[in-house]
């Protein structure tokens, strides 16, 4: 079975430069899913960057939908996988549909492709580490496309956060495991 590590924080906290250190220090042949389409010169940049931090011998999948067939595929080829990212690949999901007026349907498509992803990691016989962004910290979205986007990151992360066996948050480039210390802040209360 394999295990699941979840990795979040806010944008340019340093969450998937530890991402990368993890799944480097899992396994020795590692798969990278990009759930990325570059549409513009601000994505080519950001995709330049990570592309120069990781290893050239890293295999990377390209899946911005239907990315448990990637997992799949990661899995059966490498030993470790980095999935980057889950937030992007939620926004990939909205952005295909004709209508984002149905929260319910938005939901289901949401829950059905993050049971997928989860279903698959687990199957996978190595680590699969999933980063993903902290998107509802700031102030409510003026539109109901990002707060639709908003509250569907949110579910997504807290399904992601449930399967995981580590969920570290990255803030300022370092790192906590945030599932140890809800796991011990449980401890504590029912004692």
């Amino acid at each position: 079975m394999g295990k699941i590590v979840l990795v979040t924080g806010g944008a340019r906290s340093g969450k998937s430069r530890f991402a990368e250190q993890y799944v480097a220090r899992a396994g020795k042949h590692i798969g990278y899913i990009a759930t990325a389409e570059v549409y513009d010169e601000e994505m080519a940049f950001r995709v330049k960057l990570h592309r120069q931090r990781r290893p050239s011998e890293w295999k990377t999948y390209e899946a911005p939908f239907d990315a448990h067939r990637a997992l799949k595929e990661a899995g059966q080829e490498c030993d470790a996988v980095l999935f980057d990212c889950l937030t992007l690949y939620m926004s990939n999901l909205l952005c295909s549909l004709d209508s984002i007026a149905d929260s319910h349907q938005n939901y289901s498509l949401a829950k059905e492709k993050l049971d997928a992803l989860i279903a698959q990691a687990k199957e996978n016989p190595g680590t699969t580490v999933f980063v993903t962004n902290e998107v509802g910290s700031g102030i409510v979205p003026g539109d109901h496309l990002s707060r639709e986007y908003r509250d569907v990151a949110g579910i997504a992360n807290q399904w992601m956060a449930r399967a995981a066996d580590e969920v570290y948050l990255v803030v300022c480039g370092l790192a906590v495991n945030v599932k140890k210390l809800a796991e011990a802040m449980d401890d504590a209360a029912e004692q």
